[in-house]
């Protein structure tokens, strides 16, 4: 099979996703392999659990695959943490990224090639030390006595990794598709994990993404939100979920042409040269890769996360709890 019909074929199956099972029962032989799997491991770290760490680690996940607004919620995690005076770190696999040495820690100079575009723009939005490595586990070890509190981007599965607690973000459109396991649905781990964590928090119930500001690709200059209103734009987003991005560039006014790609693209700036001088508008995901050849009539838009008062109310005090525990 060439790659192409190999990319055809994992499309179709993850369309089917959201469809009835029946769409995908096909693959029900995986699935049974795929659920015996996860319960064996589940198993074994509950017999052997890892070796606790001085820091509280506090795991950020989901058990869909795909996009659910998980970023937005942990740069208000790490933002708040900061206001109640804690040293934040954030850990994470870095999804994209590939470097010749782990754990890697994100600085300014920092290739997105070598950290992947998730770690990179929470180092750019909340200034705290992020770390990479595949080996989540390493990641925390380097940070021990240099922060107070740990946020693990993803990691739900990675059982190796210790933590406090976990919270698991939900897309409130999609939620958990035809709810079965993969490959057959979308689902890591059966809904039932669900009631063994921490809070539960839906996007679009609990809180809602909103764009901050709209900014000049190639200058990183801000403009007037509306700034595109009534115009026709080219709408490109390499992100878990493309359509809740076109979504909000609609409600800004703007007149889109769609540009969906797979989550964690890797861009070159052919992808972004439509030769006709439309303006791209792309996530801020997606920035972060595209910015060294963003050109001028490129932009971007940054989104933040606003709570509701119930779950800002139950992440303060989480918050304040996790971070009095030390795990060991």
């Amino acid at each position: 099979m060439s790659s192409e019909s190999r990319r055809g074929l994992a499309a179709l199956i993850e369309r089917n996703w959201y469809r009835p099972a029946l769409y995908n029962l096909w693959l029900l032989p995986l699935n049974w392999l795929f659920v015996v799997v996860a319960v064996l491991r589940r198993i074994y770290y509950a017999v052997f659990p890892p070796k606790a760490v001085s820091v509280p680690v506090v795991v950020v996940g989901n058990i869909n695959v795909g996009g659910t607004g998980k970023t937005p919620l942990i740069t208000w995690l790490v933002e708040r943490a900061m206001q109640l005076n804690m040293r934040v770190g954030v850990v994470s696999r870095g999804y994209g990224g590939k470097s010749e040495q782990y754990p890697l820690e994100v600085t300014a100079d920092t290739d997105v090639s070598l950290c992947g575009d998730e770690p990179r723009l929470l180092a750019n939005r909340t200034g705290c030390t992020v770390v990479v490595d595949p080996q989540r586990r390493r990641a925390v070890e380097y940070l021990q006595g240099k922060v107070d509190i740990i946020f693990s981007d993803d990691g739900l599965q990675h059982y190796a990794m210790p933590r406090v607690a976990e919270l698991v973000v939900v897309d409130g459109e999609r939620r958990f598709g035809n709810g079965w396991t993969l490959p057959v649905g979308p689902l890591r781990e059966p809904r039932a994990r669900l009631q063994t964590v921490d809070a539960v928090l839906v996007n679009g119930e609990d809180f809602v993404l909103e764009p901050l500001s709209l900014r000049r690709g190639d200058t990183n200059e801000q403009a007037d939100l509306l700034a595109l209103e009534g115009k026709k734009v080219h709408a490109v987003a390499g992100i878990g979920h493309p359509a809740r991005f076109f979504t909000t560039l609609r409600q800004l006014g703007m007149e889109l042409i769609e540009h969906p790609f797979n989550d964690h693209h890797e861009f070159k700036p052919e992808d972004l040269d439509f030769g006709d001088g439309l303006p791209v508008v792309m996530t801020e995901k997606d920035w972060v890769k595209c910015r060294a050849f963003a050109a001028a009539n490129s932009w971007y838009l940054p989104v933040g996360a606003v709570l509701t008062k119930s779950a800002r109310h139950t992440l303060d005090k989480l918050l304040l709890t996790w971070g009095e525990k030390r795990n060991g």
